[in-house]
């Protein structure tokens, strides 16, 4: 079989999204037309919607007007029409051909520019040094097995005083092989990577169109973004968003919002960078 492990993901998710994956549907004119108007919400972890506040200092009347937006591995038309309606200048970078054929879709149905990158986030991002205002990163690096280069370019990328908003698996998924069976059993242990357990681990992951999946430790995850050298200013947890788990209220993933400090006459700007 194929052991480029981004190759099977893309393939898994292109798949997805011909069956309808929830996290693959485009949002529709009515939501892109809502945000037009003010009322929008948008997602890094299955359940909470990001706090408005976590878009200061870029948001204006509800407006992201010109702001340079990069929504990175978040294919799939379900938050760069939200942020396009805003007045955000917006490019999405993914390997999934069908989740950015869904970004072009919806930018043609509703009349937006985007810029449309197909790039695997594993390599050097395709962009130049301080180039974005913004990045969102809904949660999509559980499908990465080195988490810390990707941090690292996204702090290259982003411009001083830029922020982050990134969507983070806390491992929690990993640990049960199945969270809707009670009781849980405990099946793995962590950090789980596939491609360095026994073999028939990864072959069995394909075969159940789960794609090739990584946990990652709170220092990777956490511990990467400050070594990047981004400033973590809030997060929150989250749960999947499954009748049992929303009840059980365990959560599965966080959420948190870095910033990249301004440099300013040799002193590096760790307050009221949020002003900058």
């Amino acid at each position: 079989m194929d052991h480029d492990y981004t190759r099977i993901n893309a393939r898994t998710w292109d798949a997805w999204a011909q069956n309808g994956c929830c996290w693959t549907v485009p949002v529709s004119h009515q939501t892109y037309v809502q945000a037009q108007e003010g009322r929008w919400d948008v997602l890094l972890t299955p359940c909470k919607a990001v706090p408005h506040d976590w878009f200061r200092p870029f948001l204006t009347a509800s407006r992201l007007d010109g702001v340079r937006l990069l929504g990175l591995a978040s294919g799939g038309g379900q938050q760069m029409p939200v942020f396009a309606a805003l007045g955000a200048d917006v490019t999405i970078l993914d390997y999934s051909d069908r989740q950015l054929e869904s970004e072009r879709q919806i930018a043609a149905q509703e009349g937006y520019a985007i810029e449309i990158v197909q790039a695997d986030m594993t390599r050097p991002l395709p962009f130049p040094d301080e180039h974005f205002d913004l990045i969102f990163h809904p949660v999509s690096n559980c499908y990465v097995e080195q988490v810390d280069p990707i941090w690292r370019e996204c702090h290259r990328v982003l411009k001083p005083g830029g922020v982050l908003l990134s969507g983070l698996d806390n491992g929690f998924n990993f640990i049960v092989e199945d969270p809707t069976v009670r009781p849980m059993v405990i099946a793995n242990q962590l950090p789980f990577n596939p491609l360095k357990m026994p073999e028939g681990r990864l072959e069995q992951m394909v075969a159940s169109d789960d794609g090739v999946q990584f946990s990652h430790t709170l220092e990777e995850q956490i511990g990467g973004q400050l070594r990047a050298g981004l400033v973590l200013t809030d997060v929150y947890e989250d749960t999947d968003n499954e009748p049992d788990a929303i009840a059980d209220n365990i959560p599965a993933y966080w959420a948190t919002r870095a910033v990249k400090p301004v440099i300013r006459d040799g002193w590096t700007c760790f307050r009221r960078y949020d002003d900058a």
